[in-house]
């Protein structure tokens, strides 16, 4: 897991969200896991800034209205993500459920 102060600003709200304002919402989110559960993964898995930009990334589409863009469904964190992405964000692609069945 890669720490830093960056890394707990971001993990700090996401788990005040998931103790105090999830359960009195209720479960809400139309992706598995949670954008809540992703989030952190992503933090931990790539780190603070691309983990802050797949976490964005995931909660523009957590909305009801398809027309903007939203989507639901198995949704996980990238196992590995092109760096040179980061400079087109827009490149970034869901993982395919084909590409991690031959791992």
């Amino acid at each position: 897991m890669k720490r830093s102060v960056f890394s707990f600003l971001i993990i700090l709200p996401v788990q005040g969200y998931r103790l105090v304002i999830s359960p009195v919402l209720g479960p809400r989110c139309r992706f598995q896991p949670t954008c809540s559960e992703y989030a952190l993964e992503a933090v931990k898995r790539h780190g603070p800034w691309a983990g802050l930009w797949l976490s964005l990334k995931r909660v523009s589409h957590c909305h009801p209205i398809e027309a903007l863009g939203a989507r639901h469904g198995f949704d996980p964190v990238p196992v590995e993500i092109c760096r040179a992405a980061w400079y087109a964000p827009w490149r970034i692609k869901p993982q395919l459920k084909d590409e991690t069945a031959h791992r």
